[in-house]
C-alpha cells in the first residue's frame, strides 16, 4: 500500500505544486487496484510523470466539489475512454456529483466507452469488500465535504499445519478451509474449528484522508489510531482565524489533530499558493512543533504503509 501525491497546492497551482490529487496504489498478491482521491485540474498530465496509468483505476473518491479538488475530473475520464480501456470505474462523492459528470460529458459531445458508475455518498460506510472499508466523515467546509477512512481488514494468522498433522488431520483441500478460520468435518467424523490453528491475526492498515476543513468533532473519529493521517494545512498558525473561517485549518491545527488522534504519522498538504519554498518549511515547522513526526507533501512524494 503506498501513497504517491500528485498534486498538493490549495485553489490555484504553483511552479512546483499542482491540484489537489492522490493515488492509494493496492498492489498485493490478491488484489491489485489504484484508487483516486480528488481529481484537481491536470491531474491526467501529473499520472504522465508516473509509472501508473489512469486507465488502471478501479474507484475515485471525491471528498468535495470544489474545483481545485473536481475540475481535472471530466478530461481525466474522456481520456481513459479514448485510451480504449474497458475496465469499470466507480466515483464516490456528495450529492452533485452525478450531476457534473452527466453535464460535462453531455455538453462535451463526450462518453465513456467503460462502465462508470456514480456513488453520491452521506456519512457512513460507503465502502466494503473482503479487504478493505471505506468510511466517509462530515466535515466542516462551506460546501459539503468528506474526510476518508480507509481500513485494512486484519489478515488471518498462519495455520499450524505441525499441530493439525499431529493431531491426525491430513494436508489436503481442508487446510484452505481451516486457514480461513472454517470448522470442516473430517471423513473420520470429527469436527476441526480452524480457529484453535491459527496464529494470531496480523492487524490491517488504516490511513485518513481528510478533504478540506476548519477544526470539527468528527476529525477525531475519522483519524483515531490510524497508521497515517493526510491534513490540509493551508495557511500557517498566524492567520488561523482567516483560515478557520473559510473552511481551512492551519498547520498547528492539523498538529493538533494528529496529536488528540494519536495517530502514528502526519503528512501535511492543501499548502497555500502564498508559500514559496521557504514559507513551507515554516509550515512544516510549526506541524513539528505540536507533532514530530510529520511530513510535508510535495508533488509526486510517495509514502509507503
Amino acid at each position: 500500500m503506498e501513497l504517491i501525491f500528485l498534486g498538493t497546492s490549495a485553489g490555484v497551482p504553483t511552479r512546483t505544486r499542482n491540484m489537489t490529487s492522490i493515488i492509494l496504489n493496492l498492489q498485493q498478491p490478491t488484489l491489485a487496484e489504484t484508487w483516486l482521491f480528488d481529481c484537481g485540474e491536470g491531474t491526467q498530465h501529473q499520472f504522465l510523470k508516473t509509472d501508473l496509468h489512469p486507465g488502471k483505476l478501479n474507484k475515485i473518491f471525491i471528498t468535495h466539489l470544489h474545483g481545485d479538488h473536481l475540475f481535472g475530473l471530466p478530461g481525466l475520464l474522456c481520456s481513459r475512454s479514448m485510451q480504449g480501456n474497458s475496465l469499470p470505474l466507480t466515483l464516490y462523492g456528495p450529492k452533485g456529483l452525478k450531476e457534473f459528470v452527466e453535464v460535462a460529458l453531455r455538453l462535451s459531445g463526450s462518453w465513456t466507452d467503460y462502465p462508470l458508475t456514480v456513488e453520491e455518498i452521506s456519512s457512513g460506510r460507503v465502502f466494503d469488500d473482503q479487504h478493505y472499508t471505506v468510511t466517509a466523515f462530515p466535515l466542516n467546509h462551506p460546501l459539503e465535504c468528506y474526510g476518508y477512512r480507509i481500513e485494512e481488514h486484519d489478515k488471518p494468522g498462519a495455520l499450524n499445519a505441525a499441530a493439525l498433522a499431529e493431531d491426525g488431520v491430513p494436508p489436503g483441500p481442508l487446510y484452505q478451509l481451516l486457514k480461513q478460520g472454517q470448522t470442516v468435518t473430517l471423513e473420520d467424523g470429527r469436527t476441526i474449528d480452524g480457529k484453535r490453528y491459527l496464529g494470531p491475526a496480523t492487524p490491517g492498515r488504516s490511513l485518513a484522508i481528510f478533504g478540506d476543513t476548519a477544526p470539527c468533532p468528527a476529525a477525531l473519529e475519522l483519524a483515531r489510531g490510524v497508521d497515517l493521517m493526510v491534513h490540509e494545512a493551508t495557511l500557517e498558525a498566524a492567520m488561523e482565524e482567516k483560515a478557520n473561517s473559510r473552511g481551512h485549518s492551519s498547520s498547528l491545527q492539523a498538529a493538533a489533530v494528529a496529536q488528540a488522534a494519536g495517530v502514528k504519522r502526519l503528512v501535511i498538504t492543501h499548502v497555500s499558493s502564498r508559500y514559496d519554498a521557504e514559507g513551507c518549511q515554516r509550515l512544516l515547522e510549526e506541524s513539528r512543533s505540536r507533532f514530530a513526526n510529520t511530513l510535508l507533501a510535495e508533488d509526486f512524494m510517495t509514502i509507503s504503509l
